[in-house]
Formats: structure tokens, sequence, C-alpha cells
């Protein structure tokens, strides 16, 4: 079974969900999985007055996602950092180049899910998930959330992240935040969760 994990990040939180995830997904038998990004939209010198030059840079190493590995994949699951309780706009550039896939029905039956990142508690992590939950629905995929069988997003005890429609992470207003432990289990907990229906369904 081929797991797709695609994000975009800007100062790096979606990047170590990402990782967290892809790391629980090659423990899995019979599981390969495929770690890429969406191709960064802004210049160098816009990244750097926002001061993510240094993160864009470092994530360089991992490979820009194709729209022919988009289709290749049995389950996709999908990093995004929060734009005012959107997916960011290079998640979205990327998304309307895979009209394709669309119009083939490619993505029709295979499952999917996304995680997130905002820089407060309450700062669009649940709309942004639900509204990349359209594109899911447009490409016929199967929507995969985090079931509360993942007691961590019950937690009163910290301020944490994740919801039953994806993990998420809190990156703080100035970025300093990383995610908590708590938080990739979630983002873990999801990838496994997300794989093992896909392996029912291959």
């Amino acid at each position: 079974m081929k797991m797709l994990i695609v994000y975009h990040s800007t100062y790096g939180h979606v990047r170590t969900l990402a990782e967290a995830a892809a790391e629980a997904a090659r423990e899995i038998p019979g599981v390969e999985v495929l770690l890429r990004r969406v191709p960064e939209t802004l210049s160098n010198e816009i990244l750097e007055k926002m001061g993510a030059l240094d993160a864009a840079r470092a994530q360089a190493e991992i490979p820009v996602v194709t729209v022919d590995e988009l289709g290749a994949a049995d389950a996709i699951l999908f990093g995004t950092p929060t734009r005012f309780g959107n997916m960011s706009g290079q998640m979205r550039q990327f998304l309307d180049s895979t009209v394709r896939l669309w119009t083939q029905g490619t993505l029709i039956g295979k499952p999917g899910g996304v995680f997130v990142s905002t820089a407060t508690q309450h700062g669009g992590q649940e709309s942004t998930i639900l509204s990349f939950h359209t594109y899911l629905l447009h490409q016929g995929m199967i929507v995969v959330g985090l079931p509360y069988s993942f007691q961590g997003q019950m937690r009163l005890d910290e301020v944490t992240g994740g919801s039953p429609y994806g993990a998420s992470t809190i990156a703080g207003g100035d970025g300093s935040r990383q995610p908590s432990e708590n938080e990739l289990e979630g983002a873990r907990f999801q990838v496994r969760h997300l794989a093992n229906l896909a392996l029912k369904l291959v």
C-alpha cells in the first residue's frame, strides 16, 4: 500500500508533524511511505522578510510532490498551515493543479486526511481542516479524521491541538512553540488509522 504524506510548511511546524506521521507509517507492515512538500510560491526575498527563509532552505531535501504521485497513492495525508481559517495559498495552488485527477476520477474511493498548524489555540484549526475536506469530497475521496479513540485530544491538563477532524499543533504568535509530544502522537495516530483503513481497501 502506497501512503503519500504531502505538506506545506512555512516555519517548520507542519513539517515536524509530517515527519512524525511518516515515521509512524513506515512501522506498519506493507506500507510504503512517500514524504513530499508542495512547491513554495513565495520568493526568497519575501520569505526572508517573514523570517522563514532558513526553514524553507532546510526543507530543500524533501522532494516536491507531483500530480502523478498523488494519483499513484493508495492513501494521502495532507498537512498545511492555516491562513485566515483556510489552507495556505501554496497548498491551494497545488491542489488547483490536480484537475486532471478529478476529470479522470483517479482519487475516487481513496482515503485521505488533513492535519494543520495555527498560531493560536482557536486560530482556525477546525475550519481549515473542514474547508480542506471539500477538496477530498470533490475528488471522491473517503474523509478520515482523528477518532476519539485518540484520547490525547480530550486532555485538559495542557494546551494542545487535535480534534476529531484531524491532528494539529499550535505554533504560538511568534512561531516559537514546537509541536508537543501529545500533538505529535495525534499525527502518528491519524496516519496509522488512515493506513489501516487503506490496507483494508487495497
